[in-house]
């Protein structure tokens, strides 16, 4: 990512991988996905470039341990760490 004025910018590859990962569809439930940007090891007020594909619904609307947003905790008893689920989408994105 290119930081420019305080704001980060990202670059072609990043834009197309990001695109690649919300075409998979939720990694829990296959529904239309977004990005959800990992928290794990990512300092306060910091985006990762490391991504899952979420779907409202498992994102930020679903509820304590529905949604990510809602405890991360209880989400990941209920679907597996955001680092499992980080590693699966990478392997469904490199073919």
């Amino acid at each position: 990512m290119v930081q420019r004025m305080g704001l980060c910018l990202m670059t072609k590859a990043e834009r197309a991988y990001f695109n690649k990962v919300v075409e998979l569809g939720c990694i829990v439930c296959a529904m239309p996905a977004e990005i959800h940007h990992l928290r794990t090891g990512a300092g306060i007020g910091m985006k990762s470039k490391e991504v899952i594909p979420l779907c409202p619904n498992h994102h930020r609307n679903g509820g304590h341990g529905v949604a990510i947003h809602a405890g991360r905790l209880a989400f990941e008893a209920n679907f597996g760490t955001e680092l499992e689920l980080l590693e699966k989408t990478k392997l469904l994105t490199s073919n």
